[in-house]
């Protein structure tokens, strides 16, 4: 199994969501990074966040970004 850089880019923008509580959300603005557009693109496109540019997490995203940060935890230095 390997991550490719489409997964890794999804990871980075799970990352970004708030932690902390579940009724705070990520807005990206025109100017962010192409990448991380068209990473929120496809995770609203899987059900994982409520709009295509960011927006809140999912009942799916929510469990998502525990397992992201897990292996962020577990792999990070």
């Amino acid at each position: 199994m390997q991550f490719n850089q489409t997964m890794i880019d999804e990871f980075t923008l799970l990352a970004k969501f708030p932690l902390s509580t579940k009724m705070q959300g990520l807005k990206l603005h025109n100017d962010a990074e192409e990448s991380l557009k068209q990473a929120a693109q496809r995770l609203f496109e899987k059900g994982v966040i409520d709009s295509p540019d960011g927006g809140y997490l999912t009942e799916l995203g929510l469990d998502l970004i525990e397992h992201v940060t897990v292996l962020h935890s577990a792999l990070g230095s």
